[in-house]
């Protein structure tokens, strides 16, 4: 009794498979195609009252559609102060974000609400996507290069 359901099972086993197909050549297999891959710069340049700094950059969604817009040409918007520890002015255009929870620090650059950018002289915590951090001296190097507390600034991004 034992072997005739072994065989039966092994029977119902062998009926469920597929018959074998050998698998085409490489040329002929068809890969997914992928978006549009960008080569990502390290950095890209912040240029306030005819002063650059630059901004290592991170590579996130935001980070590379931005790129995408440097490569076109850069990118001028103005910024106020507020709370006193940010820069913040509209872009002009609206990047991917991927908000979490951070605590952003002096010469970080964040994007906030998809279409703003802060500039920080300070430090607040907040849901923002990190776009990149500034390589600046000092603190008060840092400050006096965004005008910390002096009213609004012309800031130009580019490549």
């Amino acid at each position: 009794m034992a072997a005739g359901l072994g065989t039966a099972l092994f029977l119902a086993l062998l009926s469920c498979t597929k018959p074998y197909e050998p698998l085409p050549d490489r040329e002929e297999r068809k890969e997914p195609q992928k978006e549009e891959e960008i080569t990502m710069p390290e950095q890209i340049k912040i240029t306030v009252s005819g002063k650059t700094l630059p901004i290592n950059i991170e590579n996130n969604a935001a980070t590379q559609a931005l790129v995408k817009a440097l490569r076109e040409k850069s990118i001028t918007y103005e910024a106020h102060d507020y709370g006193g520890f940010e820069k913040v002015g509209a872009l002009g255009r609206s990047l991917p974000a991927n908000d979490t929870q951070i605590t952003a620090k002096a010469g970080d650059v964040i994007l906030y609400g998809g279409d703003q950018i802060v500039l920080f002289y300070g430090s607040n915590s907040w849901s923002y996507t990190r776009i990149g951090k500034m390589e600046y001296g000092s603190l008060d190097e840092l400050k006096s290069f965004l005008g910390a507390g002096q009213g609004n600034i012309t800031v130009t991004l580019s490549l």
